[in-house]
This record gives C-alpha cells, structure tokens and sequence, in this order.
C-alpha cells in the first residue's frame, strides 16, 4: 500500500512542484547541461527512485533526494524532489531549507509536522496519508511519525534545484561553536552543552 501511494505521489509530481515557490534564478536557455554531457533522452531522465518501489519497510530515517546534485537536468528548473521514509518512532530533526520551500505529500501512514513562522510562532498538524502540507522558505520545521507500531512514507517537492539543508542540532551542536557561548546563550552549564555535544557525536568506528 505504502509503495502504491509512492507511485501516485510521484505522477502527481508536477502537480505538487508547481505550488512551490521558486528560489533558483532564471535561466536564459531551455535547460542547463555540464560541459561534455550528451544531451539526450537520458539526460532528463532520473532513475534513482527505483529501489523505493520494491524496497521492504525502512529500518532508519531515510531521505532520498533528487536535486541538481542527484539530478543535474534540474540545474536552473527551479525544482527538485524528496522521498522521506520513517520508521516507527523516527524524526526528521529541526532543520531549515534556505533556498526553496517544501510541500509535503504524506503517501503512506501518519506524520506530525510543525514549522516555526519569524514571530516565532509555532504551526503543526497531524497528517493523514494523502494530506499535503506546506512549509515555508527558510522557516524551521520537522516531522515526526509518533506510530510506535508502523511507518510513514512522504514525498516533499522543492521550488529549488538545490533547496539546501541547515540541520538545527548539527549547526548548533557538531560546528565547534564554543561551548561557553552555548552555554550562555541556552542559559545552561557548560557540562549540559558538553553532554548534548557528547550525545549527537558518532559512535566511535572499530578497528
């Protein structure tokens, strides 16, 4: 079922992508192509998507992107693609996309979303599968499957090439800001911010 929405989510794409708001510049020719690239029907077309249809359940949070840097036809089309997959449980962390805006299509399961507006105001919804819901250019925002027994499967359409991502705990905590400044600025103790650094760093890799 969730593999069936996926499809629907993907013929639904242009549809989705026209609603988003546009952050890439114009460009002055058809479509943009690196120097050296053979120009044909490949070109344009992206096939990275093809290991979601008959892939099991996931087991992490997954993101799997179809951006220029993925995608180089998109290069300049103001456009660009996500599938995100969630097991039970899982969250997309507080995060921003500081080039374009994303609207969410829920294709499988139940999702919480919120978004965080300048006033600091905060907005969130409870998704069900086949709702869509906008969230802002450069605004901080996340989603969280709050099911303890199944997953959630979404597609997400940029106004941008490349949207870009600024993930609010690796900013903050893994970018070596001191942690006196943290400290201070969190009206906390530098051993909390230590601790909360010790927490998102990786496990130390075996030999």
């Amino acid at each position: 079922m969730a593999k069936y929405g996926l499809v629907v989510a993907l013929v639904l794409g242009l549809s989705l992508l026209s609603l988003t708001s546009a952050g890439d510049p114009d460009i002055l020719t058809d479509f943009v192509a690196p120097n050296g690239t053979i120009v044909n029907g490949n070109f344009f077309t992206f096939t990275g998507m093809r290991s979601l249809i008959k892939a099991g359940p996931p087991t992490a949070f997954t993101v799997t992107k179809a951006s220029a840097k993925e995608f180089p036809a998109l290069e300049g089309q103001s456009v660009s693609y996500a599938v995100l997959e969630f097991p039970a449980g899982a969250v997309n962390p507080p995060h921003t996309h500081p080039r374009g805006s994303e609207l969410l299509f829920l294709t499988y399961g139940t999702l919480e979303v919120g978004f965080v507006d300048t006033t600091n105001k905060l907005f969130t919804q409870t998704l069900q599968t086949g709702d869509m819901f906008i969230f802002p250019k450069g605004l901080v925002h996340f989603q969280f499957n709050a099911n303890q027994t199944d997953n959630a499967v979404a597609v997400s359409a940029f106004g941008s090439a490349s949207a870009g991502l600024v993930s609010v705990p690796v900013t903050v905590f893994e970018t070596n800001i001191d942690s006196g400044i943290l400290a201070k600025s969190f009206n906390t103790t530098v051993n909390t911010i230590q601790a909360l650094k010790a927490g998102l760093a990786p496990p130390p890799t075996s030999a």
